[in-house]
This record gives C-alpha cells, sequence and structure tokens, in this order.
C-alpha cells in the first residue's frame, strides 16, 4: 500500500493517507517529494550540506503533507454536507428533487455560484453527489444551518487540537461563525475550509464503517529492546459521526459516483468502490495550484466490511475542474493503494 502511494505520487507534490475503518489502524502514510534519511545520518560536513539543502528546498520535502499540511478539500467535502443534510433530515429521499435552483446566488450577495456540469437545477442529492453539482451542495448546507453544519464537521474531526497519531496532526479547519454565502461556500469545501489527507480518510473510513469513526493509529505496539511487548495501541471510537441509515445512504451515493459519475477510474473488479472527486481552486482569483482529491472506499465483493477507506490529493497544475482532476489524477493512485489493501486484506484471511 505504502509504495502504490509512493509510485502513484510519482514525485508529484501531494499526499496519501490510507485507513482501515474498522479499527482506525493507518496502512499507509505518504508524502511526496520525499528524501532518504540516510542523507542525514551521522555527522559531517555532507549532512550539514544536506540538512540545509532539504530544508531550504522549494518543494519542502521534509514537509509530512500527509498529516501537516491542510488543502481547500472542494468537492470532496461535499460528502460531509451530505451527511449532514440527511442527519438533519434537510433530505429525506436522497432521489428526489431539490429545491436549490441553477443559477444559485449565493444568499445576501449578486454572486451566482457556477456549476461544470449540466442537470443541477433543483437536482437531487444522488444526482448532485454523482455529478458534483456546486448549487445544490452549497445550497443544502445554507438549510442545514450553521450550528448543525458545525455539529457534523466536528464529529468527523475538523477543529480538533488534539488528535496525535501519535505524531501531532494540523488542525482541520470549518469556521465557527459565517454569513449565509460563507457557509454555502464552506458547504462545499472552499471559503476557509482546509483538511489534511489524514482528516479526509477519516470521512471516508466513517461513511464506509457505518457512522462510526475509528481514532486512527500509527504505532501498534511499542516493544523493550529485546523484543518484549510493553504495550499495545488500543483501538477505541472517535466519535459516532451519523446515523447508521445515513451511512447507508452516503454510501450508495459514493458507489454512484465511481459506477456511473466522475469517479469511474477508481473502479476495481471484484469489489465495491465508493468515492468521491474533488478539485480546489484557491489563491487571489483562483490563480494558485489547484488541487485534484480523491476520496474512497473499497470492498471485497465476498468480504463482510470495507478493507480499506482512502484519501489522495495532488497538488496539480493542470487541474481545472473537479469531476476531471480528481478522477482523473487523484483516482488511479487511490485505486492502486485499494487494490493493495484488498490484497493484503485476502492474504490475512
Amino acid at each position: 500500500m505504502q509504495r502504490a502511494a509512493f509510485d502513484g505520487l510519482a514525485g508529484r507534490r501531494g499526499a496519501v493517507a490510507a485507513i482501515q475503518p474498522a479499527s482506525g489502524r493507518i496502512l499507509a502514510l505518504v508524502s511526496s517529494p520525499s528524501y532518504s534519511p540516510e542523507q542525514l545520518s551521522g555527522t559531517g560536513p555532507a549532512v550539514t550540506e544536506a540538512w540545509t539543502a532539504l530544508t531550504g528546498a522549494e518543494a519542502q520535502p521534509m514537509l509530512n503533507r500527509a498529516i501537516r499540511q491542510t488543502y481547500p478539500p472542494g468537492s470532496a467535502f461535499k460528502i460531509v454536507t451530505a451527511a449532514a443534510a440527511l442527519d438533519a433530515e434537510v433530505v429525506s429521499d436522497v432521489d428526489a428533487p431539490t429545491s436549490v435552483p441553477d443559477p444559485y446566488v449565493l444568499p445576501g450577495t449578486t454572486t451566482t455560484l457556477p456549476n461544470e456540469v449540466d442537470g443541477c437545477d433543483r437536482a437531487s442529492l444522488a444526482f448532485a453527489i454523482t455529478f458534483s453539482c456546486n448549487s445544490v451542495m452549497a445550497g443544502l448546507g445554507v438549510k442545514v444551518g450553521m450550528d448543525r453544519m458545525l455539529d457534523t464537521v466536528e464529529k468527523f474531526g475538523f477543529n480538533d487540537t488534539g488528535i496525535r497519531i501519535p505524531s501531532g496532526v494540523a488542525v482541520s479547519n470549518f469556521d465557527s461563525h459565517m454569513t449565509d454565502d460563507q457557509l454555502a461556500l464552506s458547504s462545499i469545501g472552499q471559503f476557509d475550509t482546509r483538511a489534511t489527507p489524514l482528516q479526509m480518510a477519516m470521512v471516508a473510513s466513517a461513511v464506509a464503517n457505518g457512522g462510526e469513526l475509528r481514532r486512527p493509529y500509527l504505532v501498534d505496539r511499542t516493544t523493550s529492546a529485546h523484543g518484549k511487548t510493553v504495550s499495545r495501541t488500543a483501538e477505541r471510537t472517535y466519535r459516532k459521526v451519523m446515523d447508521g441509515s445515513t451511512a447507508r445512504q452516503v454510501r450508495r451515493l459514493m458507489v454512484d459516483v465511481v459506477e456511473e459519475g466522475t469517479g469511474t477510474n477508481a473502479a476495481i473488479e471484484g469489489a465495491t468502490v465508493g468515492g468521491k472527486t474533488g478539485t480546489a481552486q484557491h489563491g487571489i482569483g483562483n490563480a494558485g495550484v489547484p488541487y485534484a482529491w480523491f476520496i474512497a472506499w473499497a470492498r471485497a465483493d465476498d468480504a463482510g466490511e470495507p478493507a480499506v477507506a482512502v484519501a489522495v490529493v495532488v497538488e496539480d497544475a493542470e487541474a481545472d475542474r473537479s469531476d476531471i482532476s480528481g478522477g482523473g489524477d487523484a483516482a488511479p493512485i487511490a485505486r492502486a493503494v485499494m487494490e493493495a489493501a484488498l490484497k493484503e486484506a485476502a492474504r490475512e484471511e
């Protein structure tokens, strides 16, 4: 899994985080570009020069992007908004039309929120997730409201300053005070919303695990110098994020994304895969390098539970929309990691 993630990124700036949903065990954690710790082994001028070069490099190879870098999650965040809308009963039927029009004008402004696909006018939640309608998801976020949106995102782990694996994890942000137009943008992963790749893997993991999010951990056990086990990491529930029926419905929506929507590049023969693409524009006038996202989970057809949940982010200069870039750049990396996880799970059985 680690090799599949590293090879998939192929030196591009980005990161991959993969979790076993039922336990919280971290299966892969890759940051790219990377470096060889051999360069920093020992003392002397060569080590000093390597340290200076690595710490001063523009590409920041020593930055652990998987847990220490936050990115605007873009349309991948729509899974969180979908869960909030279902739990708050703002949506009771995922296949029924919503009342959100296209064009959608951000509340209190004259700014129209664009869609990259036709058919979003009063589209159902199922259509909006499958084909990534900005208008529907922004409008639903406003209908859920500030308090209930904040409650849901914090159950997923946003705004938590205490997440450790045991290394400290950067805080994923969702503002606690916003106007409705800001809330609309935040509900589609824009405005000030930011997430680590590990946080977005936690989003996929909670959906895959029936709404129960297990606390992620990297260290299985600690041993003495002679190999005797001193302690083991206990598997623990982080939070009950959503109702079980909500998780089942969101799983179905994510499967639709892979089977007929924007995430077809993540499909795996012999497995059920659910996913969500995303591209986050950022910077003044969206001039910054866009981020291509894909979050997903996979369950072998003969297995009782999903083997893996994964999040991939690629800092991609060619990215221009969620449907193309997340599916084109990030989804194949996620698929390779999930294929490795499924093979490993099959061997363990």
